[in-house]
């Protein structure tokens, strides 16, 4: 048996599927099948694959199921131990999954392994070194936006959750904590999944070994729109309602306020207030009908080091976000990780 199933989530991605494939087809290791997970693409995107890449398994979808319901189905019909959930708007580096497998190895309590994402037009720039989780109930991609060089990205390390887009699972443990939330269908839910697995005392780590190059919303089309904003503000509160216990939420509850008004008022300045007011509608609406982790007094220790990290991950978010915006301090960051 192979030790890894890579997993592509497929819906009308087929201009990106060549470069996808073909970096596959280089990796330095062969201890892994592929499978393709198309989600009833119009494009010919099935065809295309089952025509020119014989050694891809692919799977059809009667209809959409989202990015979280197309690995869900990925996962549930491989059997290796590892899954790598992989997006199509990826070209891996040759010692990608090899690189993603040692990792895993290393420790059973490794839930899953983020990989080194780079920025596909501008491969100077990191796209994201695993996610971070802030206690203003906000999603991020740490590393984003930073120079590849910069030391700070070279070295495993354990982070909040692992970006979905291309990332190792443990595959036994999803039978403990759950697959990825179909309710989320798109964005954040690679967080949920990674804050479940926190809950009940597994790692997310980082590998920075496993390179990626992502050209990053090829499914949605652009950075913001209609759809994204909707389903991300409405995800980012299925997250607070699952994952914190009462008593985090009563902590919590001004970071988090101030974090939905800062977020209200950034959509609203880019048109997009009605889909960011109708995704936190939803949200409520469908609270009560929500899978959320129960509380158990053995997890009491987890909660407590989520919380640091929650606080300790603002610090990181505001930080990466001044070296980005402020010319001065990013001419002095880039000298120093040269």
């Amino acid at each position: 048996m192979k030790k890894a199933t890579v997993v592509i989530p497929n819906w009308n991605g087929m201009k990106f599927l060549k470069a996808c494939l073909d970096s596959l087809l280089i990796q330095d290791t062969d201890d892994f099948e592929v499978l393709m997970i198309d989600n009833a693409s119009e494009d010919g995107s099935a065809e295309f694959v089952r025509a020119e890449y014989s050694s891809v398994r692919v799977d059809v979808m009667p209809e959409n199921l989202g990015f979280a319901g197309g690995v869900n189905e990925g996962i549930l019909r491989s059997e290796t131990p590892y899954v790598i959930l992989l997006n199509n708007d990826t070209e891996c580096a040759p010692g990608f999954v090899r690189a993603l497998i040692a990792a895993a190895d290393r420790d059973p309590r490794i839930f899953s392994v983020s990989a080194r994402m780079v920025n596909f037009y501008d491969r100077t720039l990191m796209d994201d070194a695993g996610d971070l989780y802030t206690v203003l109930g906000w999603g991020a991609q740490r590393g984003v936006g930073q120079p590849v060089s910069d030391r700070r990205y070279g070295k495993p390390k354990d982070v909040f959750s692992a970006c979905g887009g291309a990332a190792l699972y443990r595959r036994e443990i999803f039978s403990e904590i759950g697959l990825f939330d179909p309710d989320h269908f798109a964005y954040l839910e690679d967080i949920d999944v990674g804050y479940r697995a926190r809950i009940y005392g597994y790692r997310n780590v980082y590998e920075p070994d496993a390179w990626v190059y992502h050209v990053g919303s090829g499914t949605s089309g652009s950075k913001y729109n209609d759809f994204k904003v909707r389903l991300s503000s409405r995800n980012a509160l299925y997250l607070v309602y699952k994952n914190m216990p009462l008593f985090q939420r009563i902590v919590n509850a001004p970071a988090l306020a101030l974090g939905r008004q800062v977020k209200k008022r950034f959509f609203s300045k880019l048109g997009f207030s009605e889909a960011y007011n109708e995704g936190i509608q939803e949200a409520k609406a469908k609270r009560g009908d929500l899978k959320i982790v129960p509380y158990t007094k053995a997890h009491l220790p987890n909660y407590l080091r989520i919380e640091a990290e929650l606080i300790g991950n603002t610090a990181v978010y505001v930080t990466e976000f001044l070296r980005r915006h402020m010319p001065g301090r990013k001419k002095r960051d880039q000298g120093q990780s040269a």
